[in-house]
């Protein structure tokens, strides 16, 4: 007898996207996938622990830059130290960067079971730009994350330049941490928004044009953005991410216009005629005569009555 290895009956994903799923197995599927996105978290949390060091020397990076984080250890070597306050800290700061890195390293996973739990209610083409939009997102935080890096590098020396105590300052490590994972999250953040513009362009509620129009608004907006949500008390790096959230604003905007382009859109009876417009009418007087004359409607004739059926009994005969 020959084996094989075909499901038999339709697949969760399928019964998920023709809606013969029920609500307790949605339910189910749900915590399947809950369970297996914290099983990745946490097995990308054991890697991020070991490669916590690593990162940190590599976080520290902008600290240790400057000439007033480096001290003569014990053996009378320079050396970037920090400052630490309670007996804690240390572990905190580490647990917090394995964190960290386990949500990156275990990201294909738990991305893959957000997806899966969302994609059967999307439609074909929704699940494509979906993916799109997936593939650019990323893409687009790495490159915010290491603007902000070199931005920290900046910034921190113009903080301790203008701060009261003077350059010759040494910053608490738990502090630092916070603002350096703080700015790389916010540069991220910003730089897909304009993800969200794309994305009211696709679905047909915002054209080109009407993106363009709203120039003065977003950039008042990413400027207030910059100052109310950065930790950096700097000018430097508020308007850096407030000058590179316009200019990606505008290249949306480009990107608005010829997809609106390629659909044709633009094109239509009605675009550019405002809402409150009132519609042109073609308005050809005529004189007012008197009607025709109307004819004396003829009578008309009464029916004929109906003839009243017959009994049952009487209506067929002992052969039929």
């Amino acid at each position: 007898m020959a084996l094989t290895l075909r499901r038999k009956g339709p697949s969760k994903f399928e019964q998920a996207a023709d809606g013969s799923m029920t609500l307790i197995e949605h339910v189910r599927e749900l915590r399947n996938r809950l369970f297996w996105a914290s099983v990745a978290v946490v097995a990308g949390f054991i890697v991020g622990f070991i490669l916590s060091k690593p990162a940190f020397d590599i976080l520290q990076g902008p600290y240790c830059a400057l000439p007033s984080s480096w001290e003569l250890d014990r053996n009378g070597r320079w050396a970037c130290e920090f400052v630490t306050l309670g007996p804690t800290d240390q572990l905190v700061v580490r647990l917090k960067i394995s964190l960290y890195l386990g949500l990156i390293v275990g990201a294909p996973v738990w991305l893959y079971q957000l997806w899966a739990f969302i994609a059967p209610g999307l439609h074909r083409h929704e699940r494509k730009w979906a993916y799109l939009f997936v593939g650019i997102a990323a893409p687009l935080f790495a490159a915010g994350a290491v603007l902000a890096y070199f931005v920290v590098e900046h910034g921190l020396a113009f903080i301790m330049e203008s701060g009261v105590l003077g350059e010759p300052t040494q910053l608490e490590v738990k502090a630092y941490i916070d603002f350096v994972t703080t700015m790389l999250v916010l540069f991220g953040v910003g730089f897909e928004f304009p993800l969200l513009l794309l994305m009211l362009n696709v679905a047909g509620i915002a054209t080109g044009r009407r993106l363009l129009s709203w120039w003065r608004v977003v950039i008042f907006l990413s400027f207030a953005f910059a100052a109310v949500a950065s930790p950096d008390p700097g000018p430097f790096g508020m308007t850096l991410l407030a000058a590179c959230m316009s200019a990606l604003y505008f290249v949306a905007v480009g990107v608005a216009f010829l997809y609106d382009r390629h659909k044709g859109r633009g094109k239509e009876l009605y675009e550019g005629i405002d809402d409150d417009a009132v519609s042109p009418l073609a308005e050809t007087p005529e004189p007012v005569t008197a009607g025709d004359r109307v004819e004396v409607a003829t009578t008309i004739e009464s029916p004929t009555p109906v003839t009243r059926p017959l009994p049952l009994d009487n209506r067929y005969d002992d052969m039929t």
